[in-house]
């Protein structure tokens, strides 16, 4: 099971030209991804909690920036490297996302 995710400069659709909005996309991490947020309460305050790993789920850029403060916290817990470098990539993307209005992430699980 994996999570990949893209950021996107407008709401994707999931029929239609979803592509014309991609703006990055991270494939590679998908695994370490789900061990990290696997750890998480699902029913908790924390916005990554919300990522469905079996399903898609989208971050608008205030929720992209309150998830980017949760992985600043998750980055103390890494077990390994994997998961250090899926967390990274990820907060790069969150960063992009809150800085630009109107811009999404798009989590599709596996």
């Amino acid at each position: 099971m994996g999570i990949e995710w893209e950021l996107h400069s407008a709401r994707p659709t999931r029929k239609g030209p979803s592509r014309n909005t991609l703006l990055r996309g991270s494939y590679e991490h998908g695994e370490a991804l789900s061990r990290v947020l696997g750890t998480l309460d699902r029913h908790g305050s924390g916005t990554l909690g919300r990522v469905e790993p079996y399903g898609d789920t989208l971050f608008n850029e205030q929720e992209a920036r309150a998830a980017r403060r949760e992985v600043a916290a998750l980055l103390q817990e890494c077990t390994d490297h994997h998961q250090e470098a899926a967390l990274l990539d990820l907060a790069e993307l969150l960063e992009a996302c809150a800085a630009a209005p109107g811009s999404y992430v798009w989590f599709m699980g596996d």
